[in-house]
């Protein structure tokens, strides 16, 4: 197996909040430069985050790994700076078997705007940045579950 991105189907893009008319324009996250860790992840549509406001972003995204990596998204870092552009979660984390949940593994990130100027992104921009990076387990590890939920339901 590999690490690699992919859109989810358009039916669950719209009913996680996605604009039916930025489907096509889905953009898979890439890295800016080769020296990048961060894969940009790209606005589906216009975000408006007004100072101190939160939004919730459906990217239209899945991503396929190895089970022993994680995805890490983070505010892209010059957001953060400029703007206090903090991830709700703090840093998401999407495990390796969340792209087979219910929700079609469907990456959505809830972001908000702690400082004192709105923030506009444009469609196609960049706003988030995954990093892949490997895990361990202890040697007494004995999860045995499934993940079937999507979004929040390991509980």
């Amino acid at each position: 197996m590999s690490n690699y991105f992919e859109k989810v189907s358009r039916g669950r893009f719209v009913a996680d909040g996605g604009d039916e008319s930025a489907y096509d324009g889905v953009k898979l996250p890439v890295r800016a430069t080769a020296g990048s860790a961060g894969y940009d992840f790209f606005a589906p549509s216009d975000l408006s985050i007004p100072a101190g406001g939160t939004v919730k972003i459906p990217t239209g995204v899945r991503c396929r790994m190895d089970g022993d990596r994680v995805l890490a998204i983070f505010p892209r870092s010059g957001l953060g700076f400029k703007y206090r552009l903090a991830l709700d979660n703090t840093v998401g984390i999407i495990d390796a078997d969340y792209y087979g949940a219910d929700n079609e593994g469907h990456i959505m990130i809830k972001m908000t705007n702690n400082g004192d100027k709105d923030l506009f992104v444009e469609a196609g921009k960049g706003f988030a940045q995954g990093i892949f990076l490997r895990y361990y387990l202890t040697d007494d590890d004995a999860a045995v579950a499934s993940r079937t939920g999507g979004f929040g339901s390991t509980g």
